[in-house]
């Protein structure tokens, strides 16, 4: 199952068009802020897929039934491009615990790499919904390793991928490695570059959002 925002004409098609503009990007606060705007969106839609509960809230006056969560989810974030799309999965699912992964590429001295997960803090993902936020969605390896460490560890009861731009190629790379795993996604553009830049995409996503890594 994939979700593609863009598809439907929304104001959030203004957040992704700003995002991908050269010139407006180069406004760091505004780049981060079209980020968060989109990860709440995403929440939102996301969140029509979730299981609800009927709950009965006492107002001053009597009692109101509410459906409400049954599972709080469990976000993820890959670091450190991913930070503020992760803000605003944050701001629709404010009780949500998060995980925290440092995955790179390793580059070998043919031009091709691997993807090294470095380190992962995260809470006990048994029988919990994970939503892994990460901003661009290139090759897919990058998500596919982190899940599949993940997995081996614990037993994610529902797996969600969300990103701002995914790729053909990674959106088919994700759905062949993780079948079960449902994408949700603001824009998929068809091309890459020979170093794996999604094009047209935007750039790079940690440096537009927190400046040039040395």
């Amino acid at each position: 199952m994939i979700f593609v925002l863009n598809k439907t004409d929304t104001i959030a098609n203004q957040f992704l068009a700003e995002l991908r503009d050269a010139v407006i990007q180069q406004d760091k606060e505004r780049f981060r802020r079209n980020q968060e705007r989109l990860g709440a969106i995403l929440a939102y839609e996301l969140s029509k897929s979730l299981h609800y509960e009927t709950k009965e809230i006492q107002t001053p006056l009597g009692t109101a039934s509410v459906n409400m969560l049954a599972d709080e989810p469990v976000l993820g974030i890959i670091l450190r491009a991913g930070l503020p799309f992760h803000h605003g999965f944050m701001q629709f699912f404010d009780q949500a615990s998060s995980a925290f992964i440092t995955a790179y590429r390793k580059v070998k001295r043919n031009g091709s790499f691997l993807i090294q997960v470095d380190h992962i803090a995260t809470p006990n993902l048994d029988d919990k919904i994970f939503i892994l936020c990460d901003t661009m969605l290139a090759t897919g390896q990058s998500v596919v390793a982190v899940c599949k460490e993940l997995m081996a560890q614990y037993s994610i009861k529902e797996l969600h991928i969300a990103a701002v731009i995914a790729s053909t190629e990674g959106v088919a790379h994700v759905k062949a490695n993780l079948p079960k795993a449902k994408i949700w996604v603001c824009a998929v553009d068809d091309e890459m570059t020979s170093k794996a830049y999604i094009v047209p995409g935007l750039g790079d996503a940690g440096d537009l959002a927190f400046g040039e890594k040395a």
